[in-house]
């Protein structure tokens, strides 16, 4: 077996098994905010169209995709992150993937020289743990970046040794984040982008919260956009990670986009030629539609920020809470061990949350997601607005 398998660490929700085990939950209806599991309906062009394009699964489908998608893909590149007309080649720019998770994933393990002397991958520090198992896997050393209140959620580049950025092959970005749902600023990514081309390493974001935030007339910043606005107009070392998982609320349809420098992704199509993970084409003609759309994703938008409006006003009198900029997450500093607010709040109240020292790791004895838990507020207004009174009434009986 490979050796490495043995430095993964379990899974957030296999420790939250662990960490539940043996308690008795009150007698109420279940209501999670731990999964990130959208729950809005999935849209009906979407189903229509995939339930239209069934009789296509007698096809092999290509590993790049057929032309129809990535050209769709390519125009909504465009459209939403203002991108120059014609820096987009639906041939060269563009491939599409079944789901990121497997995309971030298989990614670290094309790009990364093992030959170079501890190669690095730098990451958020709370993070989407597929970023760390990448880099185990991929034979780097990962290295944990903390976003805490103190650096706005988000990356301080500046605090990155030299040697550290001298080692670094490839830096994983999470904006909007998961979990702290903080979205890195322009000149911070303009910043990241100067350190890549002076240290020469890929920049990865994951941008798969890009769709849900709450101005209509400010959405996040997208890396693709930022290196174009700068001349990077080849998106020389930079590589995004698009799905339509939350933006379309089709998890199950795992289908999703990588775009960027077009020499990393004609390396990155022939590992994925020999991994053998072509999107089947019914799933290929209903994302077509979905990228197509954005009545269904803006309707997705108003829902969550009712969402969150109520919620936040319920908690605020009894947590630190503050609204993020984009995502459906919320990072609450609950004022207590957050693995004894999991289990208690599960035993009194029947609500799950995920601790958020299982997303963070303890660096130089700090763990940024101590005292922390997230709220994914992905179930329905009435059961989010009720977990919310259910924490209320929990923490003012304790």
């Amino acid at each position: 077996m490979n050796p490495d398998l043995n430095k993964l660490h379990p899974y957030p929700f296999q420790k939250i098994n662990a960490l539940k085990e043996g308690i008795q939950a009150a007698d109420k209806s279940l209501i999670s905010l731990a999964i990130g599991e959208p729950k809005h309906p999935t849209p009906e062009i979407i189903l229509d169209a995939l339930q239209s394009s069934l009789c296509s699964v007698a096809n092999y489908p290509l590993t790049k995709g057929s032309n129809d998608l990535r050209v769709s893909i390519a125009n909504w590149l465009v459209q939403r992150f203002k991108l120059p007309q014609g820096s987009i080649n639906p041939e060269t720019h563009i491939l599409p993937v079944n789901g990121t998770r497997e995309a971030l994933f298989a990614f670290a393990q094309a790009v990364i020289d093992r030959n170079q002397n501890q190669p690095e991958i730098l990451m958020p520090n709370p993070f989407y743990q597929i970023y760390e198992g990448a880099a185990i896997l991929a034979g780097a050393k990962p290295a944990y970046l903390p976003c805490t209140s103190e650096t706005n959620f988000i990356p301080d580049f500046n605090a990155v040794e030299a040697k550290t950025w001298n080692n670094c092959q490839l830096i994983y970005l999470c904006s909007p984040g998961n979990p702290t749902g903080a979205v890195i600023p322009e000149e911070q990514i303009k910043q990241l982008l100067d350190l890549a081309e002076k240290h020469d390493f890929i920049i990865a974001s994951d941008e798969c919260y890009s769709e849900i935030y709450f101005d209509e007339a400010q959405p996040p910043v997208g890396l693709l956009e930022v290196a174009a606005k700068y001349g990077n107009t080849d998106y020389k070392r930079c590589v995004v990670f698009h799905s339509l998982s939350k933006r379309s609320n089709a998890p199950g349809m795992r289908s999703g986009f990588v775009a960027g420098d077009s020499q990393i992704l004609d390396k990155y199509l022939l590992f994925r030629t020999y991994h053998g993970c072509a999107m089947p084409p019914p799933i290929q003609a209903a994302s077509i539609v979905a990228w197509q759309d954005e009545n269904h994703v803006l309707d997705n938008r108003n829902q969550y920020r009712g969402k969150f409006d109520a919620v936040i006003d319920i908690l605020e009198p009894v947590i630190n809470i503050q609204k993020p900029d984009a995502s459906f997450y919320l990072w609450a500093d609950v004022g207590m061990d957050d693995k004894l607010f999991t289990q208690e709040i599960y035993q009194h109240q029947n609500v799950n949350v995920v601790p958020g020292s299982y997303l963070s790791r303890t660096i130089d004895g700090i763990n940024p997601g101590k005292n922390k838990v997230r709220m994914a507020l992905v179930a329905s207004l009435e059961e989010c607005t009720e977990a919310a009174n259910r924490i209320v009434n929990y923490l003012r009986e304790k």
